[in-house]
């Protein structure tokens, strides 16, 4: 399990995180969340050992996880990070970077293993390439099966899709957690993506002036936002009578005293999203088709039970 008590860093005398405490099961996946510069990747390096504490403690199963003062080499074997800056060997192939770390005792089974992995992160037909002729999205996902080639028992990821292709995207998250999942391994993934998260995370930790502000389950989360920072994770939104309504809880009717004029419209494929002005107060709605500027439609709130 993975405790991390009342831990508190700042890279000077401000803090980046005050005061954090949580804790992990084997297998589970915690999404964080939070705006640029909350303290998320942060998290990540302190866990994996980058840097030392100010206060509070990390332990893993119970082992203390120690900062540079402790250690000579930063990382443990049980945990690998996957930073947004990948670290490959570009002048060797895909497979070479994958099993550079698996023992060559065992050549069937590092061949094994490392043709598996290839799999996982969907880079099969790669297999032979050299790192350095790939894209920065199949770098990213090199880094991936290179951090899982040696089982840890604990991965954490800093934005582990942010550099691939919007149509490969879906596939790999799918990939990559069940994989996850199956092997038991936790995960801490810092994210600004939703995708990441909904359908795939136990929890979510959001984080906001150095502190969590909420620790719960993505479903939860999204139901009943407490903030606009949470709210505006999961999709548009909008504040009607102090309640956050996301854009799909609104639709048109033919009566109600919700009365709008539309403001602006916004092709998004499945349906259009539309600015509305309701006394002087926008508000975005989703609607099944384009209505004209400057047309006045009635509005109805429709929340989950």
């Amino acid at each position: 399990m993975l405790q991390v008590q009342h831990l508190s860093f700042g890279y000077t005398t401000n803090p980046i995180l005050k005061d954090i405490s949580f804790s992990a099961q084997a297998g589970d996946y915690i999404a964080v969340i939070g705006e640029s510069g909350s303290g998320k990747s942060t998290l990540l390096k302190l866990i994996y050992g980058e840097y030392d504490l100010d206060s509070g403690n990390l332990s893993w199963n119970n082992e203390a996880i120690l900062g540079p003062k402790y250690n000579l080499v930063v990382g443990t074997d049980f945990m690998k990070y996957v930073a947004q800056e990948f670290e490959l060997m570009p002048f060797i192939s895909v497979e070479e970077n994958i099993g550079k770390f698996l023992s060559n005792f065992f050549p069937d089974e590092k061949k094994e293993r490392t043709a598996a992995l290839l799999e996982v992160v969907e880079l099969t037909a790669f297999a032979k390439t050299k790192v350095k002729l790939l894209s920065g999205g199949q770098k990213q996902r090199v880094a991936l099966a290179r951090a899982l080639a040696k089982a840890p028992e604990i991965i954490l990821l800093d934005e582990p899709f942010s550099h691939i292709d919007n149509f490969k995207k879906q596939s790999l998250r799918r990939n990559v957690f069940e994989y996850l999942k199956k092997q038991n391994i936790t995960c801490i993934v810092a994210t600004h993506d939703k995708e990441d998260v909904l359908g795939f995370a136990d929890r979510i930790l959001v984080l906001d002036h150095a502190k969590i502000i909420a620790d719960n389950t993505p479903e939860n989360l999204y139901k009943a936002p407490e903030t606009a920072l949470i709210a505006s994770f999961f999709s548009e939104f909008s504040v009607i009578n102090e309640t956050f309504i996301y854009a799909h809880q609104l639709h048109v009717v033919a009566h109600s005293p919700l009365k709008a004029i539309i403001t602006n419209s916004y092709f998004k494929g499945a349906y259009y999203l539309h600015r509305a002005d309701i006394n002087g107060n926008s508000v975005l709605f989703e609607h099944p088709s384009s209505i004209t500027i400057g047309e006045s439609v009635c509005l109805q709130i429709t929340k989950p039970e």
